[in-house]
């Protein structure tokens, strides 16, 4: 089985385990067709009822943006929310291709335009994902373009290599490595529950950061398992353990540590303030009108909606370059989101309308952007009833 094989099988098996009967919604960008062709096969061999394509394409993109209206880019449309409604009701699973084919797509771009989409389908597909009625992964393809930006050059097989590496494609049965790092990942979930923790503090070059948590909340690691006990894994390489703070208590400097790729614009050198909750100052060496422009779509964008750990034996880390890619920077150290909380981390808050959650402590936005902390230097302490106690401690995971 060629390495495009076996990505497909685990996006399929590990990451949406596809069940026989089930539909499947399948996300890409028209750089991968190759890949997007063997997701389907694998789909189909696994029994799937149906398989959607829903395609995107990066020019096509950059030329709604320079041409079409503003407000028809915002606009809902009532077919597209129709049909997340039905995808929902019929049990469907989501599968994502990401891996940017162009990160360069929208420089000189209007940055409000460029960040404009249809709010309210987000929100929709969003919700049936945060509710366990629509299974869903993302998983990031190898394309040139990603390739040219990683290494400066469009040296695919290079890229797929260190690809094949973070997913454990070279594992006998690679969806099987990935139940079982999982289960590894759950259980330092369930050690920080344990711990009853009520805030987090994350220090390195650069940052020193304390988030408030909130009480109860359920640290996740590895997987997810649906209403019907199907266990899934959203993103396919994950290495982190985290959860969604209280949106409210959020005090210090974050010093991003690896690029951003926003909107088509390439973020670097990415500093951010946060008082009260709320992101007040943002400075950055390139891309801080992009940043900016997101965190203005709503009141939810600039407070926090996941924290997360990541300690320095991530297969990402130790592949010792950055991937210029989120899903797998995000796993290669500690990182934080701001935008849309999870509801499903604090026990009761999925069935609950959107002001409960938000007087719990659990932030809403049409917007959820990781971005990463972690790295050589990094230490990351808890405080909870049973004092400080030291989580990750220089990059290495001491708990």
């Amino acid at each position: 089985m060629d390495r495009i094989q076996r990505f497909a099988e685990v996006a399929v098996r590990a990451g949406v385990n596809l069940q026989p009967g089930q539909g499947l919604v399948l996300r890409t960008d028209t750089a991968h067709l190759e890949i997007a062709r063997a997701v389907v096969a694998a789909a189909y061999a696994a029994g799937a009822a149906w398989v959607e394509p829903v395609w995107s394409d990066g020019p096509m993109r950059r030329s709604a943006v320079d041409h079409g209206d503003l407000g028809q880019l915002t606009a809902d449309r009532p077919w597209a929310l129709q049909r997340i409604q039905e995808w929902a009701e019929q049990g469907a699973a989501s599968l994502t291709l990401s891996g940017d084919a162009d990160p360069h797509l929208l420089d000189g771009a209007d940055p409000v335009r460029a960040a404009a989409f249809p709010a309210g389908e987000r929100k929709a597909m969003r919700t049936a994902m945060m509710s366990g009625r629509v299974r869903w992964s993302v998983v990031s393809a190898p394309n040139p373009g990603w390739a040219r930006q990683v290494f400066g050059e469009p040296d695919l097989d290079r890229l797929w290599d260190a690809v094949a590496t973070a997913m454990r494609l070279d594992a006998a049965d690679p969806a099987a490595a990935w139940r079982e790092r999982a289960a590894t990942l759950a259980e330092r979930g369930a050690a920080l529950d344990a711990l009853e923790l009520t805030e987090i503090r994350y220090v390195g070059s650069g940052t020193d950061l304390t988030v408030g948590l909130i009480p109860g909340c359920h640290w996740t690691g590895g997987g997810m398992v649906d209403p019907d006990g199907i266990e899934y894994m959203p993103n396919i390489p994950t290495e982190e353990v985290f959860t969604s703070p209280d949106r409210s208590r959020a005090e210090g400097v974050l010093q991003v540590t690896r690029p951003l790729v926003l909107n088509g614009r390439l973020v670097t050198g990415l500093r951010l303030t946060f008082s009260g909750g709320q992101i007040t100052e943002v400075s950055a060496e390139s891309g801080v009108d992009a940043v900016e422009a997101q965190l203005a779509v709503d009141p939810g964008a600039r407070r926090l909606g996941e924290v997360s750990l990541v300690d320095r034996d991530s297969r990402i880390a130790r592949a010792g370059i950055v991937f210029h890619d989120t899903l797998f920077d995000e796993n290669a150290g500690c990182h934080v989101a701001w935008g849309n909380s999870f509801p499903f981390a604090v026990p009761g808050a999925v069935a609950m309308a959107e002001e409960e959650r938000t007087a719990l402590g659990l932030n809403t936005s049409s917007v959820h952007t990781d971005v990463v902390v972690g790295g050589d230097g990094i230490t990351v302490t808890g405080t909870g009833p049973k004092g400080t106690i030291e989580i990750i401690r220089d990059d290495d995971w001491v708990l």
